[in-house]
Parts: structure tokens; sequence; C-alpha cells
């Protein structure tokens, strides 16, 4: 009988470290963060940026509304620049190749 005790207890102890070993990746799983689905993210100012453009070159807006649109504009762009400034000289290179073309055009 004394065999049996021991192996019970032997069986016992290999497989509570297994189960605790799978329940931990299901903990860590769980305790993941999620991300929120309403954050905004950097890209998604640069794209609000492009639709006001967008938006304004096509006239989209009535003249007494271009004033707010523009201040808005203009306070996106200066955050953004803030944000991201390793990435200024590559949109000043654009900027500066589509300038001309939309000067031409208007």
């Amino acid at each position: 009988m004394a065999t049996k005790k021991k192996n019970l207890k032997k069986s016992a102890k290999t497989t509570a470290p297994k189960e605790t070993a799978t329940a931990q990746p299901q903990a860590a799983q769980a305790q993941a963060p999620q991300p929120d689905p309403t954050a905004l993210t950097i890209a998604d100012l640069k794209n609000l940026s492009t639709i006001l453009d967008v938006a304004s070159t096509r006239g989209a807006f009535k003249a007494n509304e271009m004033a707010g649109v523009g201040f808005l504009y203009n306070k996106l762009q200066a955050f953004l620049a803030k944000v991201a400034p390793e990435q200024a000289p590559e949109g000043t290179a654009d900027a500066g190749a589509t300038a001309p073309a939309t000067a031409e055009g208007k």
C-alpha cells in the first residue's frame, strides 16, 4: 500500500504543474490590453488633414466656413509637426513638389 500512496503523490505533483503552465498563458491572454477602437492615432490625424485639404480644394466649404476650417487645419498641421518631427523632411520635400502644381492649378 505504501507504494500506491507514493505513486499517487508523484502523479498529483506531475499533473499540477502542467495545469498551472497552461493556465498562465490563458491568464496572460485575458490580461493583455485591448486597443481602444475609438482612439485616434497620428495616421488618423494625417488622414484628417488630407481630407480637409481635398474638401477645401473641391469647394465643399462655404466662404464663411473657410476661416474655421483653415484655423483647424493650421492647428492640426502644427500638432503633427510637433508629434512627428522625424517625418518633417519627407513631408517638406513632398510639400515642395506639390506646391507649384497646386499654384498652377488655381
